[in-house]
């Protein structure tokens, strides 16, 4: 362990963030990192517990070895650390930066409300990693002769192209957009986490002969047919994009959106994209001086929340059908999982109103354009409560609630009575395929990521991708020295 005596002579620290003031002026990444001194410390703080929840089913979906790395960052063994580390995380400064961090739920000291900083020290490995030149290429020296295609370059795709490219296969990556990076890129605005760290390890894994084709959209410019045909085993990446039906009234009034492409419009922005490259609306969704609600409560619609501020919005209200969470969890009916809480994210934290057990009954609208929505109180079982209706004005709606799996088009189209298909209990339809090997019902057909699981994190995502690359290994060479 670090420090024997760390958790009791250190309080937790973690990164400040720019006063909203400022922040909400740009899109860039806007937490103040900690000196190396201070993450020391706060690694310092780790107990080394006998069973560390950190990194064991309730904690970390990649099962990153929390105490060992923690440890080596205490010792300044930065180079060491970040080896730990990409044992078991391929993209760690994606997920110290976006990951809602379940491990410091199930960190021991969260017992007493202050766990490890886990998270920021996770960040701060990667980030030291790169500026002391550790992160470089790791091509195969034996090449296996075989050929694999991934569809699509989320973390998912991402992931077990790199763990493949290394077992020594010729890779190739298919990408309907024009750079990699999938909804880690084109969902999550910049201001949660710059896109530049997506681009450095586009540029290694191109180093380690990934072979990456943009703009393809596979089933429909490319078939699916074709590409198994080419490949010796071909992975489906391709994510959960369909948003979840609102079935709210007045959906087709002008001003009404689904979330997903007005993030990705702004995106696209920030990245000096066409904001109209891949069939999104090609309207400018801005809103400056404007007043917006956000219909749903999770990440998504938080993540609406601060572009709307950014785009100089008047008034932003998040509407969430959910009761207000309790301030403070009981730590002994929930610890180590995650816990049902008040919680509250930096966007909505720069200003947002937030409207708890509210039902969204209708958007309305003058002349086919959104003015406000009505709204009423809902019970506990989200049922309305008769007289409380009330109308929130609106110039700009969106709407939050999740995807109800992947795109129909493409590869699902094509496909349609050969993949084996399911419905999970969120209503979501998904590929299936088992946690074992990773196969569809077609033959030399894998799937890994959202597409298969539903939507879910980032974390989840390289985890799935890292688990497929084993088993597609496995399935090519008889063996595998991949980690599951």
């Amino acid at each position: 362990m670090g420090k024997v005596t760390g958790f009791m002579e250190i309080d937790r620290q973690v990164g400040k963030y720019q006063p909203a003031s400022d922040r909400i002026r740009h899109f860039r990444e806007f937490t103040i990192p900690m000196s190396d001194a201070e993450v020391t410390k706060q690694a310092a703080r780790c107990m080394d517990c006998g069973i560390p929840f950190c990194h064991g089913p309730t904690g970390c979906p990649v099962h990153n070895q929390i105490p060992d790395w923690n440890d080596l960052v205490y010792n300044n063994k930065w180079e060491e650390a970040i080896r730990n580390l990409h044992s078991t995380n391929n993209f760690p400064e994606f997920t110290g930066r976006v990951c809602p961090a379940p491990c410091e739920e199930a960190c021991t000291l969260n017992l007493e409300d202050a766990p490890v900083a886990i998270k920021t020290v996770e960040q701060a490995i990667a980030d030291k990693a790169y500026e002391l030149g550790y992160i470089v290429p790791q091509p195969a020296t034996v090449k296996t002769g075989r050929k694999v295609a991934i569809i699509g370059s989320g973390p998912a795709g991402m992931a077990a192209a790199q763990q493949l490219a290394r077992a020594g296969h010729e890779v190739h990556v298919y990408e309907r957009e024009t750079k990699a990076g999938g909804l880690l890129r084109y969902g999550i605005p910049d201001f949660k986490m710059e896109k530049n760290f997506i681009d450095r390890r586009v540029e290694q894994m191109t180093g380690e002969g990934v072979t990456f084709h943009y703009g393809v959209n596979i089933g429909v410019d490319k078939p699916t047919e074709e590409l198994m045909a080419e490949h010796d085993a071909v992975i489906y990446c391709g994510g959960s994009e369909t948003p979840r039906p609102a079935g709210i009234p007045g959906v087709e009034l002008h001003g009404v959106y689904d979330a997903m492409p007005y993030l990705v419009q702004q995106n696209r922005r920030v990245g000096r994209e066409n904001i109209d490259s891949t069939g999104w609306p090609a309207e400018p969704i801005l809103a400056g001086a404007k007043h917006v609600v956000v219909v749903g409560g999770g990440d998504t619609a938080s993540d609406c929340v601060g572009t709307a501020f950014r785009q100089g919005a008047v008034k932003v209200t998040q509407l969430d059908i959910r009761p207000m969470p309790p301030e403070k969890e009981d730590k002994l009916a929930v610890w180590p999982f995650w816990a049902t809480k008040m919680r509250t994210s930096s966007s909505q934290a720069e200003g947002a109103n937030r409207e708890f057990q509210v039902a969204t009954l209708e958007f309305v609208g003058e002349d086919g354009v959104l003015t406000g929505v009505r709204c009423c109180q809902v019970d506990e079982r989200r049922k309305p409560i008769a007289g409380t209706d009330f109308i929130i004005k609106a110039d700009l709606a969106f709407i939050a609630i999740g995807f109800s799996g992947p795109m129909t088009t493409g590869v699902l189209s094509e496909l349609e009575g050969k993949l084996e298909l399911n419905t999970d209990r969120r209503g979501s339809t998904n590929v299936v395929a088992n946690e074992r090997d990773y196969k569809t019902s077609i033959d030399k057909l894998y799937v890994a990521g959202d597409v298969r699981r539903g939507q879910s994190l980032v974390v989840w995502a390289i985890r799935e991708g890292r688990q497929v690359a084993r088993a597609v290994d496995e399935a090519l060479m008889g063996a595998s020295v991949l980690p599951r």
